[in-house]
Order: structure tokens, then C-alpha cells, then sequence
């Protein structure tokens, strides 16, 4: 029997500007209000980013988290996986402070140092509300997203072994498979792990379809049946690669910070429109829909009752 698909929903991010959306939710008030909407929707996965509530701005502050942290878990049981990637920019222990303090169930951890390429973005908006918008942007010209592995192995002893965290090791590319099979085989990354594939970023591998079957077939050759494998593209991509991740087994990530978009030329105008529509495929296709309990299950997340929020 096919298991049931976890839909993780990625809510502001740290990628997307002001500029691009109205409907990117910037203050706490409208990252818990949205968190809370996608999980009522169907995401039992919530991955988090803060913004600086005056100009939209990621911030890796603490206090900012800990303004919607708490909201989101009054009001739904979803999983809460912090970011560790952050914004472009931020030093590792920038990264690492919100989740350092919230001891979530879940982070993020990229596996691999890359270029991270938004630069393009430059040649389709003209009109930005903040000066910072095509300074992070063009700033991405001649920028090194940083992962070695002293600082992946840092992070899994830091909040994997001091905290429990379990981790959505973000993988960009073939060789980012191959850098989370080096610390399985060293012992510090224990199954079940969730690997989330990742396509369509400048920088690392493309959204080919291609890609997409090659990228499971490593992940199968290295893993075997010890972990869970979930798909996210970027823009246009999302829908079609992550439908068919579902098709093959997977699991899915959709979300603002993925795509700004519903459907062609259409803006969603919450990160719920964006689950309601995967959860609808996913239904269609006659799969069914994870619950949190479910996740936390599969992934062996410690649960929300041990987390500092």
C-alpha cells in the first residue's frame, strides 16, 4: 500500500521580495495567520523563515520567531521545522540562533555549498518598495551559499544531538546526495531522514524531468529504504514536478517560498491556495494526505511537546 504524502508548506521564506507579491506575508501576525491556514489546508510540515516586519527584510532574529512560533502552535499541531539556511548573506551563527533557542522538532540543513543565483529576477521587475530588494538580488552575481562540512556537522551535533532536532536535509544537486551519505556512513545522521530534492535554482540542478528520476535513483542507490524522500521546484516548476514526485512515491513541498504562483500568470494569494491545489492532485491521483502525527511518526520527530515555544 502506497504511504500517505507528507505535505510540508513553505510559508514566507528568505528568497522572495516584497516587490514580487502583495500576498508574501511579512509581519508575524501574517506568517502565523498563513502557517496556521496551510496546515488547516493540509501541511503537516510548516518551514519557517522570519522577516523584519518594517521592509521585509529576512531576519534571523529570535524574537521575531518567538513573535509567531507560539501562535502557530496554539492554534494547529503541525510540524514547526525551522530554517537554517536563513537569508543570503547571514553568518552560520546568525543561522542557527531562532533554532537554537525554539528547539523545533525539525530544521532545514543544506547540504552543500553552492551558487545561489536570484541575479535574473533583476531583468522582470523594474519598481522595488525597499532599496534592499535589488541589492540582495544583484548581490547573488558573486555569492557562495556556505556548507562546508564543518559546518554541517557542526549543525548536526549542535541541534541534533543537543536538541533532538531532526533535519529536511536540502539537497540542490547529485553531490549534496553524496555529502548526506558521507555522515550516514560516519554515524551522525541516523534513519529514518527526510531528503527534500530540490530543482530549479540557479546554481544547482535543473528542473528537467530527467533530473528528477536520477536524483531518486541516487537517493535509492545510497539509502535505501531508510529514508523518506520528498520534491520541491522553484517557479514555474513547482506543480509539475511535485505532482510528479507524488506519482513516483514521494512526498511534496509547495509554498511561498517555492513559487509566488498558483497557476500560469496567477499569483497565490495564500500559501494555503497552494496546499488546497497539491492536496486536490494528490486526492485525485487516489493518494492520500499525511497528518502531522503521521509525519512525526514516519520521520521520528521527538514532538511538540518538547520544544521551547
Amino acid at each position: 500500500m502506497a504511504k500517505s504524502v507528507i505535505i510540508t508548506c513553505a510559508v514566507p521564506g528568505g528568497i522572495h521580495t516584497p516587490s514580487m507579491s502583495e500576498y508574501l506575508p511579512i509581519t508575524p501576525q501574517e506568517i502565523a495567520d498563513d502557517a496556521v491556514a496551510a496546515a488547516e489546508a493540509g501541511a503537516s510540515i510548516l518551514h519557517l523563515h522570519a522577516r523584519n516586519p518594517d521592509d521585509g527584510r529576512p531576519t534571523p532574529d529570535p524574537k521575531v520567531f518567538m513573535e509567531f512560533l507560539p501562535r502557530i502552535k496554539q492554534q494547529t499541531d503541525a510540524v514547526v521545522n525551522i530554517t537554517t539556511g536563513g537569508g543570503l548573506g547571514m553568518t552560520l551563527d546568525e543561522r542557527l540562533a531562532a533554532a537554537r533557542q525554539a528547539s523545533p522538532e525539525m530544521t532545514s540543513l543544506n547540504m552543500g555549498s553552492m551558487n545561489f543565483a536570484l541575479f535574473p529576477i533583476l531583468d522582470k521587475i523594474k519598481d522595488f518598495k525597499h532599496a534592499w530588494e535589488p541589492e540582495m538580488l544583484e548581490m547573488t552575481r558573486d555569492f557562495i551559499f556556505r556548507n562546508t562540512f564543518k559546518d554541517i556537522e557542526y549543525i548536526l551535533k549542535d541541534l541534533g544531538e543537543g536538541h533532538g532536532v531532526k533535519f529536511e536535509f536540502e539537497c540542490y544537486d547529485v553531490g549534496h546526495l553524496y555529502n548526506l551519505a558521507h555522515f550516514v556512513d560516519r554515524g551522525l545522521v541516523k534513519p529514518p531522514f527526510f531528503v527534500q530534492t530540490i530543482f530549479g535554482i540557479l546554481g544547482g540542478i535543473g528542473a528537467d524531468p530527467e533530473n528528477l528520476m536520477h536524483m531518486r535513483r541516487i537517493a535509492d542507490k545510497l539509502f535505501g529504504e531508510d529514508y523518506e524522500w520528498s520534491i520541491l521546484a522553484a517557479g514555474r516548476h513547482q506543480m509539475p514536478f511535485v505532482t510528479q514526485g507524488a506519482i513516483l512515491g514521494g512526498n511534496v513541498r509547495v509554498g511561498l517560498e517555492d513559487s509566488l504562483y498558483l497557476g500560469k500568470g496567477e499569483l497565490a494569494k495564500s500559501n494555503a491556495d497552494q496546499v488546497k491545489k497539491i492536496r486536490r492532485i494528490v486526492e485525485d491521483l487516489s493518494l492520500t494526505v499525511a497528518t502531522p502525527q503521521e509525519a512525526r511518526k514516519r520521520l521520528g520527530l521527538k514532538g511538540g511537546d518538547r520544544v521551547n515555544f
